[in-house]
């Protein structure tokens, strides 16, 4: 495959390309055939998502590098577009059940997925400032819409609105910090940046803190997040499950290469403002989850702390630093993708529920269910031996390794109260006395729960080849 694909200097392309012309494609397809179409399209979509993965993966070694450095492929790239297309894909499966429903047959919905993982794969990729923005606006601009795509739903209305103006506001400061960063360094490339940027100076960290306000939306960060509870509570579960986890690879990917590759000479300035928005994210998302009682927006609180978490590993600044996001990450998509099957499973004969009381007594109503989502919730906690406990070990370890005892002492402790949330839920499941039980759980979150609770169950058996493919992908970025 590799011999093929090096017939054009453009191969490194092929990814992206075949995934916007085939959507380009299922979207010509949706509006001949109309919603009738919508069955079609999803399995389409599906399909297309795991060639374009496949593609990914038998992308040579090498660091290929397109356009005068404006796009870059290397062993960073790869891994994290092979996250996000994961990510994408499961999440259309997930979505089969919601698409059936008569009000919902809407074919739009699995194309705007598709563009905004085109985007995400761009944005994965760019290696300058306009390549950047050009990948976060394709990513953002289907988010939009996607919010809001149950138009008969108030909730999911107002959700798209939100996201959408304050989603506006972020790319105004990112843009805003590019301009700065450009005028104070003459240059648009990251590499350019770098070699300019030996001397700091207050008009590039002004810029530098713009940019960085802009990447803090996109990963609901601290004080960035406020979008997050409302947008993942009002939008339609299926693309809350997106919103949690593709297009959170996605940034943290261009918040590691920008500050990697583009500002290492000031390293000490940008590595407080991360440890900042680290410890920040941790403790909001720590304690203002205790008190909810709808679980979509425990989960968004949630998210807030897992990205501060993650970013405990790139304040380290170093390349174990980076491992460590990359591990986290991965291993977040799972048990996110994994608890949000659950709550899809969450629905009785007058449609979905979302309170966590709806869980009381789940354990004796569907044992199978109760035990994998507890171990999710443990592994989110990051109770060993679980996956998720390796996440933090690893992040934890870097801030220690570069003299951030203060970080990584605070993420412990953010860590423990952050288990009290997740511990209520088992409590509630194993406890309580049992609610009215759920209907039956379909096959797709069947096989979507079974994966991602074995895989985090029983990560520490072979834990090897995540974490020497998160060790490679960290290298080639140094």
């Amino acid at each position: 495959m590799s011999d093929v694909l090096q017939l054009s200097p453009y191969y490194a392309l092929l990814p992206e390309l075949v995934l916007v012309l085939g959507a380009m494609a299922l979207l010509m397809v949706g509006a001949s055939v109309g919603q009738s179409s919508t069955d079609f399209v999803t399995g389409c979509a599906i399909f297309l998502l795991l060639v374009v993965c496949l593609l990914v993966a038998e992308m040579p070694a090498e660091k290929l590098v397109l356009f005068n450095g404006s796009f870059v492929v290397d062993g960073f790239a790869r891994y994290m577009k092979i996250l996000s297309l994961i990510g994408s894909g499961v999440t259309i499966l997930m979505s089969i059940g919601f698409l059936e429903l008569p009000s919902r047959r809407t074919y739009e919905y699995v194309v705007l997925i598709l563009l905004a993982t085109a985007g995400m794969m761009v944005l994965i990729s760019a290696g300058d400032l306009i390549a950047l923005y050009l990948g976060l606006e394709l990513m953002s601009l289907s988010l939009y819409v996607v919010a809001a795509i149950d138009r008969d739903n108030v909730r999911s209305t107002e959700a798209g609105l939100k996201y959408f103006v304050l989603g506006a506001l972020s790319s105004g400061m990112l843009l805003y910090g590019c301009s700065l960063i450009y005028g104070f360094t003459g240059t648009v490339t990251f590499t350019g940046i770098a070699a300019a940027a030996t001397q700091g100076g207050i008009g590039l960290t002004f810029g530098l803190v713009f940019l960085f306000a802009g990447l803090c939306f996109k990963v609901s960060a601290v004080p960035f997040h406020m979008w997050t509870p409302d947008v993942y509570e009002g939008a339609p579960t299926p693309i809350t499950t997106f919103f949690a986890s593709a297009p959170k690879v996605a940034a943290m990917a261009i918040f590691l290469r920008v500050a990697l590759t583009a500002f290492p000479a000031i390293a000490l300035q940008w590595q407080q403002i991360i440890s900042f928005v680290a410890v920040a994210s941790i403790l909001l998302g720590s304690f203002a989850a205790i008190g909810q009682t709808n679980i979509k927006r425990l989960m968004a609180y949630s998210s807030i702390g897992h990205m501060g978490f993650a970013l405990v590993g790139l304040a380290a600044g170093t390349s174990e630093g980076v491992q460590g996001v990359l591990l986290y990450v991965a291993i977040y998509v799972t048990m996110t993708l994994g608890a949000f099957a659950c709550i899809l499973a969450m629905r009785r004969e007058g449609g979905p529920v979302e309170t966590i009381s709806d869980l009381a007594g789940l354990a004796r109503t569907n044992g199978p269910m109760a035990f994998l989502f507890a171990m999710l919730l443990f592994s989110l906690a990051g109770v060993p031996p679980l996956a998720g406990f390796f996440a933090k070990f690893y992040v934890f370890l870097a801030a220690i390794k570069a003299g951030l005892y203060g970080l990584a002492v605070i993420g412990i402790l953010g860590s423990v109260i952050g288990a009290y949330y997740y511990l209520s839920i088992v409590k509630v499941m194993y406890f309580d006395e049992p609610a009215p039980a759920f209907g039956p759980m379909r096959t797709e979150l069947k096989l979507v729960l079974a994966v991602t609770g074995l895989f985090n169950l029983l990560f520490f058996v072979v834990p090897g080849p995540l974490i020497d493919a998160a060790s490679a992908a960290a290298k080639s970025l140094f």
